[in-house]
């Protein structure tokens, strides 16, 4: 599975998601952007999109909801372990209020990570991203077998939020 995203002004993103209705496409509301995001098995219908292959899913990404992509960019030799720490969040979530669904998106062609869930409303999310047990919380060490930390991050993580236009942010 792959995800494609593209940005752009709302009346042009809606002009193309509406050309593609057999396609999975969902409309996002950023702080002064929109987002399209393509999930699908085959290739991109945008023109330039930023590409990501799906490595770990739960749920089905629905509309209305509201978005947060955490975005972590990754040393080659941390990819791994990455993945491997963060590739089954979504069953993880499954029992939080309000969570949907759940997508790690590993780049191609670029370092950056995409750490995607969506949920019912911000509210909800707030609440769990602002809880002890939020395991994005502390995304600067990961430890290997003998306990010891790796930095495996080239750059300060950052989230973006995004709602569908039927949602307030």
């Amino acid at each position: 599975m792959n995800i494609y995203m593209t940005t752009g002004t709302m009346d042009f993103m809606e002009k193309v998601k509406d050309q593609y209705v057999d396609e999975t496409i969902h409309l996002m509301n950023g702080v002064g952007t929109t987002l399209l995001l393509h999930e699908t098995n085959g290739k991109s219908v945008f023109q330039t999109p930023r590409k990501f292959e799906v490595v770990g899913s739960f749920g089905q990404l629905t509309e209305p909801g509201f978005f947060a992509m955490d975005n972590v960019a990754v040393t080659d030799e941390g990819k791994p372990i990455f993945e491997h720490q963060y590739k089954h969040m979504g069953e993880k979530l499954q029992n939080m209020p309000g969570f949907i669904a759940f997508r790690l998106l590993r780049p191609i062609g670029n370092d950056t990570y995409t750490l995607l869930t969506e949920w019912t409303d911000r509210r909800l999310y707030e609440i769990w991203n602002n809880s002890p047990g939020n395991q994005l919380s502390d995304k600067t060490d990961f430890k290997d077998a003998g306990g010891a930390a790796q930095h495996i991050f080239t750059s300060a993580p950052y989230t973006t939020h995004y709602k569908t236009p039927t949602e307030e942010v």
